[in-house]
Formats: C-alpha cells, sequence, structure tokens
C-alpha cells in the first residue's frame, strides 16, 4: 500500500486504543493512518481478561460475534481469596467476559481499522514534526532503515505505557506510587479452574495480587502485580515472588504440581489512572490509552480505558476536523470528556487500591461476603457496575461488614 505523506489523522500505535480510534475515525470517511513498530499478529503482554467497557465498545464496532468464533475463555464471574485463605466466588453470569490472547484480540481489532485506514506496520517513530508549538506530523524510520516525515493535522499517541510521543511532548513521567509492575507466564496443566477469572489478595502478594485467567484449552495466563513504590522499598523480584507463590503458597501448591510453564515469564509496565498525564491534549496532538495513563489502579485492568479513549478522542478530533480547528482549545474538549467519564470511577478504584493493602479489612470483606448473601451480592453489583463501586467507600457499608 502506497504511504501518503499528509493525513487527516496519524494514530501512533495500534493496540487496543488506536485501532479503535482509527476504525471510528475511518468509518467516518476521514484520512486516516495507523501506524505500529511491530508486525500483526503480534503478542502483548497482559493479562487477557475483557470485560466492561471493552465490550460494550467491541459490541458497538459490531466485533463481538468475530470474537465469539475465535479461541477464547468464558469468564462468569471471579474467585478471590483473602490473606488468611478464604475462597469467596461471585459469579456474573450474561456480562459477556472472556479472557483472550493479546495476539488474537489485537489482530482483530487491527484488522477492522485496516478496512477503512491506511495502516504502515513495522514503523518506528522517533521524533515529533512541529510548528512552533503544534505538532504537524512525524518521524520514523521504515522496515528497511528508511527515515520518513509524514504530516498530519493531529497527530494521537496511542504508542502504551513507554509513549514515544509523551516523551517527545515532554509529559512521560513515572511516578512509583501511581505505577504497577507485573509479570506474567502460559501455564498448562493447572487443576482447579473454572470459568470465572482468580484474584488473590496473598500475604505475600499484598499489596499486589496473584492471579489465575483460564482459556478455552485449559491453560491459563498466570501472573502477580505490585506497585512500583512497594516493590522498589521491599526489594522485590516479581518473578521469584510469582514462582514462589506457585510452589510453596498451600493454595496453589498442589493446582500446579504437575502444570507446566509453556512460555516466557515476561514483565511489564502500568501507567495508573490515580494519576493521569498532566496534560493529555494539546496544539494538534492527543493521547490515549496507556499513554495517557488511563489504567484502573486496583484491578490494573487497561483494556476498557484504553478503547474508551479511543472512542472519546474520535468524538473530539471529528469534531475538529469539521471546524478544521486543532488548537488545544478544541482538542482540550477530549480532556473534560475523559474527566467526565472517568475521574469519579479511577479516584474510586484508587481508593479501593489503598484500601486492598489493609490485611485485616481484606480478610474482613472476603469473609463477610463468603457468609452472607445479602454483602456477596452487593460486592457482585460492585463488579460489573461502575456506579455500584462507590458503596465500597460508603461507612455504611463497612457497619454493615461489622455487624453482619
Amino acid at each position: 500500500m502506497a504511504i501518503n505523506n499528509k493525513y487527516d489523522v496519524v494514530i501512533v500505535g495500534a493496540g487496543p486504543a488506536g485501532s479503535v480510534c482509527a476504525n471510528f475515525l475511518g468509518r467516518e470517511g476521514y484520512n486516516v493512518l495507523l501506524v505500529d513498530k511491530a508486525k500483526f499478529p503480534r503478542d502483548k503482554t497482559c493479562g487477557d481478561a475483557c470485560s466492561g467497557k471493552s465490550i460494550s465498545v467491541l459490541r458497538e464496532l459490531g466485533l463481538l460475534p468475530e470474537i465469539k468464533k475465535v479461541a477464547h475463555g468464558v469468564n462468569n464471574g471471579v474467585i478471590f481469596s483473602s490473606p488468611k485463605g478464604t475462597i469467596l466466588e461471585i459469579r456474573t453470569e450474561n456480562q459477556d467476559g472472556f479472557v483472550c490472547r493479546r495476539e488474537i484480540l489485537d489482530n482483530i481489532l487491527f484488522k477492522a481499522a485496516k478496512k477503512y485506514v491506511d495502516t504502515l506496520e513495522e514503523f518506528t517513530v522517533t521524533d515529533l514534526i512541529k510548528d512552533g508549538n503544534q505538532v504537524i506530523g512525524i518521524v520514523g524510520i521504515d522496515k528497511n532503515g528508511k527515515e520518513q516525515r509524514i504530516y498530519a493535522n493531529i497527530v494521537v499517541g496511542a504508542d502504551g505505557a513507554m509513549s514515544v510521543i509523551a516523551q517527545k511532548l515532554g509529559l512521560f513521567e513515572v511516578d512509583p506510587a501511581h505505577h504497577c509492575i507485573a509479570v506474567r507466564g502460559y501455564y498448562d496443566g493447572v487443576t482447579g479452574m473454572k470459568d470465572m477469572i482468580e484474584l488473590h489478595f496473598t500475604k505475600t502478594a499484598i499489596p499486589g495480587y496473584f492471579w489465575i485467567f483460564p482459556y478455552e484449552d485449559g491453560t491459563a495466563n498466570v501472573g502477580l502485580g505490585m506497585l512500583t513504590k512497594d516493590i522498589k522499598a521491599k526489594k522485590i523480584n516479581l518473578k521469584e515472588l510469582m514462582e514462589k507463590e506457585i510452589k510453596e503458597n498451600p493454595m496453589f501448591k498442589e493446582r500446579f504440581k504437575n502444570a507446566r510453564l509453556i512460555s516466557e515469564i515476561k514483565g511489564w509496565n502500568l501507567p495508573l489512572g490515580s494519576k493521569i498525564r498532566k496534560q493529555i491534549a494539546g496544539d494538534g496532538w492527543i493521547l490515549i490509552g496507556d499513554a495517557a495513563s488511563l489504567i484502573d489502579p486496583f484491578s490494573g485492568e487497561g483494556m476498557g480505558n484504553a478503547m474508551l479513549s479511543g472512542k472519546l478522542a474520535f468524538r473530539t478530533i471529528s469534531r475538529a476536523l469539521r471546524l478544521k480547528l486543532y488548537s488545544r482549545k478544541v482538542l482540550g474538549e477530549y480532556e473534560e470528556e475523559i474527566k467526565k467519564e472517568l475521574k469519579n470511577e479511577l479516584e474510586m478504584s484508587y481508593l479501593l487500591q489503598r484500601l486492598g493493602k489493609i490485611e485485616f479489612l481484606l480478610n474482613l470483606v472476603i469473609d463477610k461476603a463468603a457468609k452472607n448473601p445479602e454483602i456477596r451480592k452487593e460486592l457482585t453489583q460492585m463488579i460489573v457496575s461502575e456506579e455500584a463501586k462507590k458503596n465500597f467507600s460508603s461507612p455504611l457499608f463497612y457497619l454493615k461488614l461489622l455487624f453482619s
């Protein structure tokens, strides 16, 4: 495909955020280029669980039927365990949740966008082109080692946690108190799995958690995540801690007795939405997904907010293109939309993250919910409803726990 040197929009990064944004813009007939440093299909280190906002956006794009045709695990709820070992099962049937390897899911999103926009794979962005403060394009190296300059009215940074676009804008920051590191590997032969994802708040993993997410073929995505601040303070090696959990924790020792690691154990960075980048839109540019630091501070899930941010960016960009105005004054409306949609939820998730560091509180909540159907029902609502999460911060909720 011949690539032009001028577009309405250039989107850097073809993961969920970038591909969703490109798909929406392309369907409206805008001239869009979607670039990525990888060649698809490609792997992306992740927990691979997909629910909530992701499902909503996929449904809007008409992609859910296609995803249901490919290999994926069905997620009908969450299994929690407390530091003391109490197990709580919360079923959430009919929520369309699933676990799908990113190599498969991202490729579906990329191919869907490719129907409407130009794409350029194996292209590494190295810099931005500016006219004063106005971003007017990108500079990059193609697969043949040739430098190319591509111009656009708007550049979208969808290039992940280590965003080159954010770096070139002087906005890249790693705050250990608002940043997480996680590791994951694929295992075969883990026993005792159900059609539910598992989150285990073990004594050694707090203030993070250990997870087991099952696939359709009996394999599992197994991992552990923790705040960077705590990793540094306690000098933790996450890979070693995860392997220790598997080999020594009585809850997992037997389940992994005959299990086999079938991949590398890989790590990745998660910039948390408890501290969104200080600016995510400006003169000729917008940041979306992990590049904007939108990952849920409690669950570590980033795909839902990434896809939503791609959709919200599309709305603002579409208006800017119609008006032919590309200043921060116009593109800054995207920042307001992000705040409107995500600010309260991210603040609540940050509160849950901090509460999750308190061992006795985790024991209390999970113990009570395991015994009390009413509390279990409230927790179920908190999982499936963003609005219901607010109950978790209410003193009435904890009084109910204490006296139930």
